[in-house]
């Protein structure tokens, strides 16, 4: 038996080898294997069974062992890699080493326990007999008998201060009976002791959910691959319908991937499926994949979903790729989020590998979201997917009233650029005395967006980046949010010495501040990505919040979507203009997005909720079209300038990046590589650049890019990546392509 692997070694080719008599069983193709590589043992996946055409078969290596007796890689990831590495032009084997986790790749150990069993009872004239010659087995023994279950044995010698050979003589002797057990590591068990337990029995529905439910049941009982998008407004109702799938596709038979797109949200959408499923179909166990969990967690986790143990996984961008089996649905919460593409090679997008996924499966995709993506939306207006819509709030609650706070009208009133508000303020007053909750967002973490001389003008700016420092107060330093590079903050001026050097900005911690000096009495917590650093902080934060020991929760857009928290009436959005006015194409679509998802966290309870929103452009139409909740009236005004300018949904955008030390010499080879592509691509691809990215340097690396607007990227991507490997960089010059990127930064 010949077998073909695609080794992790840093180089694309499929190299073969012979397999063992011993072997041959489980070397199936996607099976994990060690093959040898030059001098050492790497790691790879069987892509094919059968002979090489041009290599002769008595000089093939042999295969150096079978990692798992089953596939690591099941026929539709593997064939998903595939495709994955022709669209977005990069590496098989860093595809596979992204949809396999490190824990599983490093061979990380399984945990282990011994157990204790009565394996004959003594009569009493035997105990007697055992207490007079050894009294610490007859404790031992005694405590045992009175147990219905066998019990972890280290637990019990500590619990009562015995040593390893007491036991062992007593297992000896063939009175006792020791037996190992794996120990599955189960990420977040503890979930109802920090303040997410949920309604276990299924809400009644109301027409628009019935109508959404019976769309995709109907999709799965299909057995046919189909693409739903659940638009529904903020607190209408959408996680119902996508459990009652979730229930649909498990009493079929099948797996689920449920899909979110931050880490924060993971702990209440586990929460509410293990409850729902411990009610309905108890013994379906959820596993949580996402890049938080411990080693030992994800290892876990992993062997149950690959060896068919779990049939649900609920995670981040990554879980797209659990090994789960007989996959009949993949749930995509909140799919408009940028967070599900990756910004590091390979540069997927987790949404549109979801439906590349379940198209490969014959499964059923359901795509949801308050705010759709536009690609989404114009592909459900074009018939590729079903439109599900809910438009009313469940139990008939009224969207939050949203009132605009002119911020440049505030300013001239405080005489200064205030980070809240009067109207603000007053707002969150009322709140406290009435002991209901309140959001503030602002999608910028730190105290101060810079530190600037105001005498001289001289700001601070990261010295390995092109960008200005951030200013955090907690520890009094500059941080690059780039590279991680920091300082302490300076008392003077570092260029003319003047002690009037000021931050300038707003940031979570200027917030935080501002809120404590008005709010005294309030317990008040910051959520961003300094604060939730420890291990489990957000989830203890989420859990203090839902139970009311927290009255005022500042954060960016980790509480932005998705989280539901009845006792929030009030959500303030403190500059509704940072992700506004920025060289974006989607800056618009972002903006909206953000203003919708943040308003909805308000009013999920029995009481109204009220929005406020500060904004130094009151008369934009991001803002006056999220003020009615009018996606639908956004949606077409946007696509109309999208379609006119022939801007992604309607073109496809390829982002080539390239980086070095030399700027010159990054010009020069950008420029050739920039005629190169003219010269054979012609009218089939318009080429914009080449020229400086908007922040020039990062981490020492100077930054050119080019953009590349095309009809089909699977027409184009292959020929380019073909041309670019042929094509005679430098050795300090480093360029990425990156296929339907979502950041044009």
């Amino acid at each position: 038996m010949i077998v073909g692997v695609h080794p992790l070694a840093g180089f694309d080719k499929l190299l073969h080898y012979r397999v063992p008599d011993s072997l041959q069983a489980s070397a199936t193709v996607g099976a994990l294997v060690r093959v040898p590589v030059l001098n050492s043992l790497r790691l790879g996946i069987i892509g094919e069974i059968g002979a090489p055409r041009d290599f002769p078969v008595d000089r093939l290596k042999s295969l150096a062992q079978v990692v798992h007796p089953f596939p690591a890689l099941p026929p539709d990831l593997l064939g998903l890699a595939r495709w994955m590495a022709g669209y977005y032009a990069c590496g098989l084997d860093s595809i596979i080493e992204t949809m396999i986790p490190a824990a599983v790749r490093n061979g990380a150990g399984l945990k282990q326990e011994k157990l204790l069993t009565v394996e004959r009872h003594l009569s009493e004239e035997e105990i007697t007999q055992l207490t007079k010659r050894a009294p610490q087995q007859a404790r031992l023994y005694r405590f045992l008998a009175q147990q219905f279950k066998p019990q972890g044995r280290g637990l019990v010698l500590k619990r009562l201060g015995l040593t390893a050979a007491v036991s062992s003589a007593l297992v000896k002797r063939g009175v006792l009976r020791e037996e190992t057990r794996r120990v599955d590591r189960v990420a977040y068990a503890d979930d109802w002791a920090h303040g997410e337990l949920v309604a276990s029995q299924p809400h009644q529905l109301n027409s628009e959910q019935s109508a959404a439910v019976q769309a995709v049941a109907a999709g799965l009982t299909a057995e046919k691959f189909s693409v739903s998008l659940l638009h529904g407004v903020t607190g209408s109702g959408k996680t119902e319908v996508y459990l009652r799938a979730v229930d649909a596709a498990l009493k079929s038979g099948g797996g689920v991937v449920y899909l979110v797109p931050e880490v924060a949200l993971t702990p209440q959408t586990v929460a509410r499926l293990r409850s729902r499923l411990e009610a309905i179909a108890p013994g379906h166990r959820v596993v949580v994949w996402h890049s938080h969990l411990s080693e030992g967690e994800r290892l876990d986790g992993w062997l149950a979903l690959a060896t068919g143990e779990a049939r649900v996984v609920v995670g981040a961008r990554s879980a797209v790729f659990a090994p789960v089996q007989n996959l009949k649905l993949i749930v995509v919460d909140e799919e408009h989020e940028p967070a599900y593409k990756q910004d590091e090679t390979p540069r997927y997008h987790g949404r549109d590998v979801a439906v590349m996924r379940a198209k490969l499966t014959g499964a059923v995709c359901l795509l949801g979201s308050a705010t759709p993506s536009l690609e989404s939306y114009a592909n459900a207006q074009a018939g590729k997917y079903r439109l599900l819509q809910l438009l009313q709030r469940v139990d008939d609650r009224k969207l939050p009233h949203i009132d605009i706070v002119d911020l440049r009208i505030e300013a001239m009133r405080q005489r200064t650029l205030p980070a809240l508000s009067h109207k603000l303020v007053e707002a969150m007053r009322g709140r406290l005395d009435r002991r209901e909750q309140t959001i503030l967002f602002i999608n910028r973490r730190g105290y101060s967006s810079s530190m600037l001389c105001t005498k001289c003008g001289h700001v601070e700016e990261c010295t390995h980046c092109s960008i200005a420092l951030t200013y955090h107060r907690t520890d009094e330093t500059l941080r690059c949010h780039l590279c991680g590079d920091q300082r302490p903050a300076p008392l003077r001026c570092p260029q003319c010495g003047a002690p009037e050097i000021r931050w300038r900005g707003l940031g979570t911690q200027r917030v935080e501040e501002a809120v404590r000096r008005v709010l005294p009495r309030a317990k008040i917590e910051r959520m961003d990505t300094d604060a939730m650093a420890k291990k489990n902080r957000f989830r203890q934060i989420l859990g203090d919040f839902r139970t009311g020991k927290i009255d005022v929760l500042v954060g960016t857009q980790m509480i932005g979507k998705g989280l539901d928290f009845p006792n929030v009436t009030l959500v303030g959005l403190i500059d509704a203009d940072i992700s506004m006015h920025i060289p974006d194409f989607r800056a618009n679509e972002r903006t909206f997005q953000l203003l919708v998802q943040v308003a909805g966290r308000a009013g999920r309870g029995d009481r109204a909720g009220e929005v406020i929103v500060q904004t130094f452009t009151p008369q934009a139409g991001a803002v006056q079209f999220s003020r009615h909740a009018d996606y639908a009236g956004f949606a077409e005004s946007e696509l109309k300038m999208r379609r006119d300018f022939h801007y992604p949904p309607y073109r496809h955008l390829i982002h080539h990046l390239f980086r070095g030390p030399n700027p010159e010499k990054l010009k020069f080879f950008a420029e050739q590589w920039a005629k190169l592509v003219e010269k054979e691509f012609g009218d089939r691809l318009e080429l914009r650049g080449p020229s400086p990215s908007p922040i020039e340097k990062i981490k020492d690396e100077y930054r050119w890019q080019l953009w590349y607007f095309c009809a089909s990227a699977t027409k184009v991507v292959p020929r380019l990546a073909e041309l670019r490997s042929k094509f005679a960089w430098p050795d300090d010059l480093t360029q990425v392509l990156d296929v339907d990127p979502v950041n044009l930064g």
